[in-house]
C-alpha cells in the first residue's frame, strides 16, 4: 500500500542529484571531444556530423550522438539536423586555442587521476592516499616515470594559471620589490605575466627539471627571457636566494602541513629584511556557504579539488585559519587575505617573517 502521507521529493533536487551521477559521464565526453579532435575539426564555422567524422576517422551516426550530447552541454550548437558550430566555451577545447584548455581535460579524465577516486570511501576511512596504493608509488613519481604524461601535466598547469596570469600583475604592487622568484613556478605562465606588466622586475623560475620543460618557450613568447632565469632543483631542500617576494601558486595545497611548511621555511630561510612571501591559493570559508551563482559553482570545485588533493596526493584546501598555521610553523606571519575576484576561487595571501 502507498503512504500518502510520506512527502513528495522536489523533482528540482532529483534533478540536481541525477546531474552530479552524470559528472563522469560529461567528464569523458568532454575527453572523447578533445581526443577526436571535435572543436579543431568544426572550426570557426558550420560543419556536418559527417565531415566532423571523416576528419576524426569516426563513424558518422556515432559521431552525431557526440556532438549533439556535446551541444546538450552548452559546447556545440546544432543549426539543423546534423549541422553543428562551436561554442565559445566548446572553443577552448581547442589545443590551438589561446585560453585551451585541452591539457587541463586531458590530464583530469586521465585514469592516472581517475582511478584513485574509485577508493575515495578508503581515503575518508583512513586517511590514506588511494594513489599509492593503486599505482605504488606517490603521484609525482610516476609522473616522472612517464615523461608524455608529466609533459601533458605540466602543460594542463600552465592552462589551469591562465586566469590568475591574467589577474594577479594587476591585483598586488610588484612594484616595491626588486626581484621575484616563482616556486614551484612550472612552465612559467605566472611569472612571465607578472614580468611582462613590470619592466623593472627580475624573476626566477624554480622548479623541477622536467617542470622547467616548457619554461624558455613561454618567456620567449612573452619577451622577458632576458629577465628571467630558470632554477632547477627541489623546494623540499632549498629555494634559491636572492629575491625580495617568493610566489607560491597551487603548491602548498599538493602537500600536507608539515611538507607546505617545510616549503615555506625554506621561503623564510632566504627572505631579506622587508621581504615577503605570496601565496596564490583558493581560501576555503570556515563554513560551506550554501548559495547559488558562480562564486558557488567556483567553491563547489574548490571541495572537490580538496578531495582530489586527499585521494591523488596527500595534501589539502585550506582555511584561512590552515593557512595561518602553516606559516606559523615555518617562521612566518599571514598579514592578509584577499580574493581574486577576475581569477576565483583564489585569493592572495601575503606573509612576512615572524
Amino acid at each position: 500500500m502507498v503512504n500518502t502521507d510520506a512527502p513528495a521529493t522536489d523533482l528540482t533536487d532529483r534533478t540536481l542529484v541525477a546531474r552530479l551521477i552524470f559528472g563522469n559521464m560529461a567528464a569523458q565526453t568532454l575527453r572523447a571531444a578533445v581526443r577526436l579532435r571535435v572543436a579543431e575539426l568544426i572550426g570557426d564555422g558550420r560543419r556536418r556530423a559527417a565531415d566532423v567524422a571523416a576528419g576524426a576517422g569516426a563513424a558518422q551516426q556515432p559521431m552525431t550522438r557526440l556532438l549533439r550530447a556535446l551541444a546538450g552541454l552548452g559546447l556545440l550548437r546544432e543549426h539543423g539536423p546534423g549541422t553543428f558550430s562551436v561554442t565559445p566555451a566548446g572553443a577552448l577545447l581547442d589545443p590551438g586555442h589561446p585560453d585551451s584548455v585541452a591539457s587541463f581535460v586531458r590530464v583530469f579524465t586521465e585514469p592516472v587521476i581517475t582511478r584513485a577516486w574509485e577508493h575515495l570511501d578508503d581515503s575518508v576511512r583512513t586517511g590514506d592516499v588511494a594513489f599509492d596504493a593503486v599505482f605504488g608509488t606517490d603521484f609525482f613519481s610516476h609522473l616522472a616515470r612517464h615523461p608524455e604524461l608529466s609533459a601533458e601535466f605540466n602543460a594542463a598547469m600552465g592552462q589551469a594559471t591562465g586566469e590568475a596570469a591574467a589577474a594577479l600583475p594587476y591585483a598586488f604592487d610588484f612594484g616595491r620589490f626588486r626581484s621575484v622568484t616563482d616556486v614551484g613556478g612550472g612552465d612559467g605562465t605566472l611569472l612571465a605575466a607578472v614580468l611582462a606588466a613590470h619592466p623593472g622586475l627580475t624573476g626566477v623560475v624554480h622548479d623541477t627539471a622536467e617542470g622547467l620543460g616548457r619554461a624558455p618557450e613561454t618567456l620567449r613568447r612573452h619577451g622577458v627571457e632576458e629577465r628571467c632565469s630558470l632554477v632547477a632543483g627541489d623546494f623540499f631542500r632549498s629555494v634559491p636566494e636572492g629575491s625580495d617576494l617568493y610566489l607560491l601558486k597551487s603548491v602548498l595545497h599538493d602537500w600536507p602541513d608539515d611538507r607546505a611548511a617545510a616549503i615555506l621555511a625554506h621561503c623564510r630561510e632566504v627572505l631579506p629584511p622587508g621581504g615577503r612571501v605570496l601565496i596564490v591559493e583558493p581560501v576555503l570559508p570556515d563554513v560551506v556557504e550554501t548559495e547559488t551563482g558562480a562564486h558557488a559553482a567556483d567553491e563547489g570545485v574548490t571541495y572537490l579539488s580538496d578531495l582530489n588533493m586527499l585521494v591523488n596526493l596527500g595534501g589539502r584546501e585550506r582555511t584561512r585559519g590552515d593557512f595561518e598555521d602553516v606559516c606559523h610553523r615555518a617562521g612566518l606571519s599571514l598579514t592578509s587575505v584577499t580574493p581574486l575576484p577576475e581569477a576565483a576561487p583564489y585569493s592572495l595571501l601575503e606573509a612576512v617573517a615572524v
